[in-house]
């Protein structure tokens, strides 16, 4: 192991003295969101990133909530909005009963959109540079090309996972071992995670949801007509559903979303099976015509990602919190992913905050963290099973698979342990055959919803009248709101008699009045 005294991370400084307030592990949107949010507090931040930015990532349809809430708060709203993304009002779809595409806008009322009720389809190599670079500016200390090799922890057992994490030990860009000492360290080092396993409990990996993606570019392709031509584009097929996304006039990212018994077929031959589910799906195939696929590097790969929705059973550990894909992931139809990561990082960093200036204990204020993540969570996931049981064609073996009635009960156990009624709100669905009911229920409600959209005759969006889908954007319009305005407009208090509430910087927590 290198020692350099002149290094601010030199192993021979005592856990006692750390060096660091915060260390993070990983330079994506999560990670560099949970850097930011500390860093403006005044406190030492380390940022541990193996790769060098701008480096390639999917993932690429932002919600309005990540945005105007979350991008505000960090201070660098202004810059993403500058950078050229394509803007996206909302969605469009051929799912359901309706054999037709149809339209859901992000706005309250459709004909007369809020300038708020918006987001961007982004290049994540250039969008999570913009979040790394603000996190420098702010103060946070980023060394890229440092992989994190294992956790520093206190020797002996608590809740039997292991002493307090005192920090990390990684290697450099020249390959020397370091060290870093600090209060707190958060993992956001993504799927591929080497340390979540120390926060202890396993992780959960979804049978419903459990599907392949492949995915591509293509270099160019049709656009929707105004004003919804920079709307994600999803549409289901016998075999399972397409994404279809357009990031500049002559780049689109196009996955499919199948089944896990494709595996072998993927695995054979990753670009024919990802062009042979493009030709399956005659909506995005002819939008398609006559366009060639992308040659520009890094655009010029078919990738694979399997089993990719999952919850851990634990997300914190005294001294450490786990936050984006080291924490969860779920089914991408909704473009859940960077909202779910981001969010997750600046619960964590109210944690820290809280803790470090002494205003709320870390045990309450971590677990804090841990039910407002898992309820967000839970929310979606329930969003996306009444979405799947919406498509109609049961006919095909994927979505006969995806209807609630064919919801493992382990899974609904499972599930009901993690949100322990949070996601519902109501404690009488709770157990498995509670939610199917529940879930059954969700499902029908979103259905109708969805064909009043059609008559248009709804002066509010019929979508946002549904009480799962205006459950599943509470959360984004509450972080909106408190990034516009210091806090959410229509707060009703806390959900709990102990619930914290968030100061108005959205960066801490704070005692309920």
């Amino acid at each position: 192991m290198t020692s350099d005294p002149s290094h601010p991370s030199d192993p021979s400084r005592s856990s006692n003295s750390p060096d660091y307030d915060l260390v993070v592990v990983g330079g994506g949107p999560a990670g560099s969101t949970a850097a930011t949010a500390v860093a403006l507090r005044g406190h030492r931040v380390l940022l541990l990133e193996r790769e060098t930015f701008p480096r390639y990532q999917i993932g690429e349809s932002l919600l309005p909530a990540t945005v105007h809430g979350l991008c505000r708060l960090l201070g660098v709203a202004d810059e993403v909005a500058r950078a050229g993304f394509t803007l996206k009002r909302g969605g469009t779809l051929r799912w359901g009963r309706d054999p037709e595409p149809w339209q859901f806008s992000f706005a309250m009322t459709p004909r007369l959109p809020e300038p708020t009720a918006t987001a961007f389809q982004v290049e994540r190599s250039r969008f999570d540079e913009i979040l790394l670079r603000n996190a420098e500016r702010v103060g946070v200390e980023v060394r890229e090309g440092s992989s994190v090799r294992r956790v520093l922890a206190d020797e002996g057992e608590r809740d039997g996972r292991g002493g307090r994490v005192r920090g990390v030990e990684y290697t450099d860009p020249d390959g020397n071992t370091r060290t870093a000492h600090a209060r707190f360290v958060i993992d956001a080092s993504g799927n591929t995670s080497r340390i979540h396993g120390r926060v202890g409990g396993a992780r959960v990996y979804s049978d419903f949801f459990r599907n392949l993606a492949v995915f591509g570019y293509y270099a160019g392709g049709s656009r929707l007509p105004e004003p919804n031509s920079g709307n994600i584009f999803c549409a289901a097929f016998d075999a399972g559903w397409l994404w279809y996304i357009p990031l500049r006039d002559d780049l689109t990212s196009v996955g499919a979303v199948i089944a896990p018994e494709h595996f072998a077929a993927v695995q054979h031959d990753p670009r024919a099976a990802w062009q042979d589910m493009i030709k399956a799906c005659p909506d995005v195939d002819r939008l398609l015509t006559g366009v060639p696929v992308a040659t520009e590097p890094p655009y010029d790969q078919v990738r694979v990602r399997k089993d990719y929705s999952y919850w851990k059973q634990s997300l914190w550990t005294p001294g450490m919190a786990l936050v984006g894909d080291a924490a969860c992931f779920v089914d991408p139809v909704l473009s859940s992913g960077v909202h779910l990561a981001t969010y997750g990082a600046l619960l964590a960093a109210r944690a820290v905050n809280s803790a470090l200036d002494g205003s709320i204990p870390e045990e309450r204020g971590f677990a804090e963290f841990e039910a407002r993540y898992r309820r967000e969570y839970g929310v979606f996931y329930e969003f996306l099973i009444a979405f799947y049981d919406m498509e109609r064609n049961e006919e095909s073996y994927f979505w006969s698979a995806k209807k609630v009635t064919r919801v493992d009960l382990d899974e609904a156990a499972a599930f009901a342990e993690l949100a322990g009624g949070v996601a519902s709100g109501d404690a009488s669905v709770i157990s498995p055959g509670g939610l199917g009911a529940h879930w059954s229920a969700a499902a029908a409600e979103l259905d109708g919803a969805v064909g009043r959209l059609a008559t248009g005759e709804d002066r509010v969006n019929p979508l946002l009248s549904a009480r799962i889908v205006a459950e599943t954007f509470r959360t984004g319009n509450d972080l909106r709101d408190q990034a516009l305005y210091g806090g959410p407009l229509d707060d009703s208090g806390p959900s709990a008699p102990d619930a914290l509430t968030v100061t108005a910087d959205g960066l801490s927590w704070a005692a309920a009045p």
